[in-house]
């Protein structure tokens, strides 16, 4: 019986201590994978972009620069503003780059979240198109302008329409709020047509003129140099990164902040003519 017994007692612990070597392995992995300020954690970087310039700016321009410090990055997009935002506020995104500050203070706002702009990106300006007209002269009584249904970039919408003279508008218009109520006159009964901001190219086809944002132009192959009036972009317009406001001083937003401010990634806009009519942030000064 004894001779039984121990032709199975080796064997036996053999099984067991492996089931524990493996076990204990899965721990220390979970850990290592889990905690705060680990390398695996520290060294991947998921970051989002909407429809638009800003991937490839990163890709080809910050990209290398994180990837020779040892970043993974994944890339995710979307096609609305609320989402990315979101995703970054819960975590499932460390960043994401498609909004100016002042769309970004009106979803977090609205969604309760609280994301900051971490540095500003080569930004393409809104401007006034038309696949119907050569000129703005050509402005008719009741001519269809489309323009982007949210309040912000609706603002920088009617603003263009108030430099090219076709309406006035109220003093001192709250951005967060700004709607059709806020044009004070319309001499040339324009019809305006609002809708979503990515929407703006396709519209075109039918409107007489449209105002489309930048990154949307540029999603669509159109060229900012066809454009019969581009606006006078100020720094409010132009676009960020943006993180959650716990990260800001957490050393991947840092590198980001690097990664923009880089020779690589300044000599990389400057020499590439797709950037041309691109407002530069000031950093490109230094």
């Amino acid at each position: 019986m004894k001779k039984v017994m121990n032709r199975w007692v080796s064997p036996l612990l053999v099984i067991m201590a492996v089931v524990l070597l493996i076990s204990g392995c899965g721990d220390n992995s979970k850990a290592a994978s889990s905690g705060n300020g680990s390398e695996q954690e520290a060294k991947t970087l998921h970051i989002s972009f909407n429809p638009g310039p800003y991937s490839d700016q990163f890709k080809n321009g910050v990209a290398p620069y994180l990837e020779k410090k040892g970043y993974k990055i994944t890339y995710k997009e979307f096609t609305d503003g609320i989402q990315p935002n979101v995703a970054v506020a819960q975590g499932e995104i460390d960043a994401n780059v498609f909004q100016h500050s002042l769309y970004l203070e009106s979803i977090n706002k609205r969604e309760g979240i609280n994301l900051i702009g971490a540095v500003q990106v080569p930004t393409p300006p809104m401007g006034l198109y038309s696949k119907k007209h050569k000129s703005l002269d050509e402005i008719s009584d009741g001519a269809q302008v489309n323009l982007p249904n949210e309040p912000v970039n609706m603002l920088r919408a009617l603003t263009i329409l108030k430099e090219v003279g076709w309406i006035t508008l109220k003093d001192n218009i709250d951005p967060l709020q700004t709607s059709l109520n806020d044009v004070t006159s319309n001499p040339h009964n324009i019809k305006f047509v609002p809708t979503e901001p990515a929407q703006g190219p396709q519209a075109l086809q039918d409107v007489d003129f449209a105002a489309i944002q930048g990154n949307f132009a540029i999603a669509n192959n159109i060229k900012l140099t066809t454009a019969l009036k581009l606006e006078n972009m100020t720094d409010p317009f132009t676009n960020i990164v943006a993180v959650d406001g716990k990260n800001k001083d957490k050393q991947f937003v840092k590198d980001i902040i690097e990664g923009y401010h880089s020779k690589e990634f300044k000599d990389y806009i400057k020499s590439n003519p797709d950037y041309e009519g691109y407002r530069l942030p000031a950093y490109f000064n230094e």
